[in-house]
């Protein structure tokens, strides 16, 4: 969470990331402005792979610019807004088989080459699913980072509906700094790194005629967009999978994935990150991106 600007300078690996030069395009998917982002590989890097990154519910390609310079150097890497959020346009409806499209129109147009990897964190990470069990033959290999898939319950065992929130209740704030004050991590935790919160804090706001909001189309953010057989597409992926989540994650226990995995084969690395919760991008960074480099550079090697 973020009371306005961070408490925490900034550290120098921070800096240095979010200085790297990229790429601002879009694609068009089904009569919709796509954007996404690509931070080209290090000049002298022969014959780079293609590196996706897929944001979560809500969110946006900027979750992904202080981590996506650090895969340059092997990798052409790109990380795309999907319909509905950030700077891309809005659809009328939304599922998951069109962000999917989404993603592979943007494998295409970033020009990641053949077989890349694509990464998602939470809600991105059911994309991901979706897009492995429609496209894995495409890809070498999906990463899904903290997103819960749990085993199907009889109908008369199931919990009570969730209540929505509700999102179509946009506030509008009379100044950006109001809004920024008033940016919160969503489902909510606190995390120490303030200013990777006020980062993508910033990056989550757009003026209107009435002042400041969030990006997001309140479409595209109801419970609906879970209401999908993520288990069975988790279970159809095509390609190799992984999973990465946080120990102090309230959405994937030790028992969640331990079920992922019975659905992803006895192959699928699971990995761990210590003292992390769901955002676990935000909460060590720099554990994140040494599992997910070591795991990608096992998986191109073999």
């Amino acid at each position: 969470m973020t009371d306005g600007p961070a408490k925490t300078p900034p550290p120098d690996w921070f800096n240095r990331a979010v200085s790297t030069p990229f790429e601002t395009h879009a694609v068009d998917v089904e009569d919709c402005r796509i954007n996404y982002f690509v931070w080209p590989a290090k000049p002298e890097v022969e014959a780079p792979g293609g590196l996706l990154f897929v944001h979560g519910g809500g969110a946006h390609a900027h979750w992904w610019s202080f981590i996506a310079p650090f895969f340059t150097d092997r990798f052409r890497v790109a990380a795309l807004d999907m319909s509905g959020m950030g700077d891309s346009g809005r659809r009328t409806r939304y599922e998951a088989a069109i962000w999917a499209r989404e993603m592979r129109a943007v494998i295409a147009a970033a020009d990641l080459g053949e077989k890349p990897f694509v990464v998602g964190h939470s809600f991105g990470g059911f994309m991901t699913m979706k897009f492995g069990s429609e496209y894995g033959d495409e890809v070498d290999g999906v990463v899904i980072v903290d997103s819960p898939v749990r085993p199907p319950r009889p109908k008369d065992a199931r919990d009570a509906p969730r209540k929505p929130r509700d999102w179509a209740n946009k506030r509008v704030y009379p100044d950006f700094k109001t809004a920024l004050a008033r940016f919160r991590l969503m489902p909510p935790q606190a995390c120490a790194n303030d200013y990777l919160v006020e980062h993508i804090g910033r990056h989550s706001l757009a003026r209107t005629e009435e002042g400041w909001t969030w990006k997001f189309d309140p479409d595209a953010m109801g419970l609906r967009r879970f209401g999908e057989p993520f288990h069975e597409f988790l279970q159809a992926v095509s390609c190799r999978a992984a999973l990465i989540y946080g120990q102090r994650s309230e959405l994937v226990s030790r028992k969640t994935a331990d079920y992922m995995a019975s659905l992803m084969g006895p192959q699928a690395p699971i990995i761990e990150i210590p003292d992390a919760a769901h955002h676990l991008t935000l909460d060590q960074p720099l554990a994140f991106v040494a599992a997910l480099n070591t795991l990608l550079e096992v998986w191109q090697k073999s």
